[in-house]
C-alpha cells in the first residue's frame, strides 16, 4: 500500500516549491479531477489543464514556498493543511503586479489510486489573497457587509 501522505508531501514540495512540472505527470492520473483551483469554480480535468493553471499561477507569483503544516491520511484520501508565501510579480486575474509579498492558508484533500492523484479538492483563502494584493480593503468590505 502506498504512503499517500508521503505522496502529497512530494506533490507540494516538488510541484510548488521546486517548480518541477514533470512531477505533475508523475503524480497526476490522466483522468484526475481538481476542484477549487479556478477563479470561477470550474473543475480541472487531467494534467494538461492543471499545468496551464500551474504555469499561469507561477507566472503571476515568484518566490513560491508552501509550508505543509499537517497531513491526515485515511484510506486513499489525504488532507493537507498548508500556507503559501509568494511575491506578486506578474499579472494575476487582471491585477497588475505590485511586488507585494503575500501569505495565505489553505487545505487540500487528495484521493490517490495506484500512487497517483485521481481527485483533489482545494480550499484556500482567496479573499485574503485579494485583500493583500490591494483589490479589497477591510474597511471597504465592512461597508459592503449586509446587515
Amino acid at each position: 500500500m502506498a504512503d499517500n501522505a508521503a505522496l502529497i508531501r512530494s506533490w507540494f514540495e516538488e510541484v510548488w516549491n521546486q517548480g518541477r512540472e514533470e512531477t505533475i505527470d508523475e503524480l497526476c492520473a490522466k483522468e484526475a479531477v481538481g476542484h477549487g483551483q479556478t477563479h470561477d469554480g470550474s473543475d480541472i480535468v487531467g494534467p494538461g489543464p492543471f499545468k496551464e493553471f500551474w504555469r499561469n499561477f507561477r507566472a503571476a507569483f515568484s518566490s513560491i514556498h508552501i509550508d505543509l503544516h499537517q497531513t491526515i491520511e485515511q484510506g486513499d484520501m489525504v488532507m493537507a493543511r498548508w500556507s503559501i508565501s509568494m511575491t506578486h510579480t506578474g499579472p494575476f486575474l487582471g491585477i497588475a503586479p505590485g511586488g507585494k509579498k503575500v501569505r495565505v492558508t489553505g487545505m487540500s484533500v487528495q484521493r490517490f489510486v495506484g500512487g497517483k492523484i485521481v481527485e483533489a479538492w482545494d480550499n484556500w483563502d482567496q479573499l485574503g489573497l485579494m485583500t493583500q494584493l490591494g483589490v479589497f480593503s477591510l474597511e471597504e468590505m465592512n461597508q459592503r457587509r449586509i446587515a
